[in-house]
């Protein structure tokens, strides 16, 4: 795997070093003082995947786009507990978005995800696009040893399409079941739980998109997380939330807030304009899943048959 990271400018190496710092100093805090077989946990590897690894970053914040790519990290731990997110990486993922958004000492967002070796190699060993692409194009900025990862083994195009076909299947049918609530909900007038399947509905989405076109989805329930992976596929799901004033920005935010508060918080409240806002937008997401799904089961299918 490459190690040299002389396509990046000097300040977006600067970030990475900084980004490098902070996982490490919230990765010890979380760890605390172990014993027993905890106290060999630790990470192996960090590992910069995506635009900025292949070297099509876009960096315009300030202007009408308004878009700028993250830093894509991925985190090798050596124990199935250390992925633990809320134990674990909560506080890092945090630390970093306050060094991005408010004290800007780092200029580059960063998103990162965590598994362990034996998860990496696992879908290597399946054929995961998403894995295969990071074994291809990733820099390691980190690694405790010399351990290679294992070599990919793609699937043939029979069992890609074969697979992506099930994803949709599967993925698609539970998102509409979940809209399907949300509008039963709002008949019922159970503002929370409309806001609760309209969450489940968009996660859904989300989830069904990134499996068929990479193999791959996060195992989180954060929308925004979510949103920004699958955004990276395809940029005709950028336009499905609007951006532009702050309502719009809390009504999303209030989507991703759901999955938490509308079950229990009793302070969480929601109308039915805002829901009906939201209900169109996953409507629209939804569209755009199935047009993206149908065209890439489309062009798997013709390489069944090439």
């Amino acid at each position: 795997m490459r190690t040299n990271l002389d396509h990046l400018p000097p300040a977006k190496r600067r970030d990475l070093e900084r980004a490098l710092q902070i996982i490490f100093e919230e990765f010890a805090d979380a760890h605390g003082a172990p014993t027993g077989a905890r106290k060999m946990g630790r990470i192996l590897k960090v590992i910069l995947y995506g635009s900025h690894a292949r070297g099509g970053w876009v960096d315009e914040p300030h202007t009408a786009k308004g878009y700028q790519s993250d830093f894509d990290l991925l985190i090798i731990v050596n124990q199935p507990e250390l992925t633990d997110w809320v134990n674990y990486w909560e506080k890092a993922d945090e630390r970093l978005s306050r060094e991005h958004l408010i004290t800007k000492a780092l200029h580059t967002p960063v998103q990162f995800i965590v598994h362990t070796l034996q998860e990496v190699n696992d879908g290597l060993a399946h054929g995961r696009y998403f894995f295969m692409d990071i074994a291809r194009d990733g820099i390691a900025l980190y690694e405790s040893d010399q351990t290679s990862l294992h070599a990919p083994k793609p699937k043939t195009p029979q069992q890609a399409y074969d697979m992506a076909k099930e994803y949709f299947d599967d993925w698609l049918p539970s998102a509409q079941g979940f809209f399907r609530g949300y509008q039963h909900a709002i008949s019922d007038g159970d503002l929370k739980k409309a806001a609760f399947d309209l969450h489940q509905a968009t996660e859904r989405l989300y989830h069904c998109v990134l499996l068929v076109l990479t193999f791959y989805t996060p195992h989180v329930h954060n929308l925004t997380f979510l949103r920004t992976v699958a955004e990276k596929l395809d940029r005709r799901l950028v336009h499905v939330w609007p951006s532009e004033t702050r309502d719009e920005r809390k009504l999303f935010g209030k989507l991703k807030d759901a999955y938490v508060k509308a079950r229990y918080s009793k302070h969480y409240t929601v109308t039915i304009a805002e829901l009906t806002w939201l209900g169109a937008r996953v409507e629209e997401l939804g569209k755009i899943v199935h047009l993206l799904g149908t065209e890439r089961l489309s062009e798997m299918r013709l390489k069944t048959l090439s």
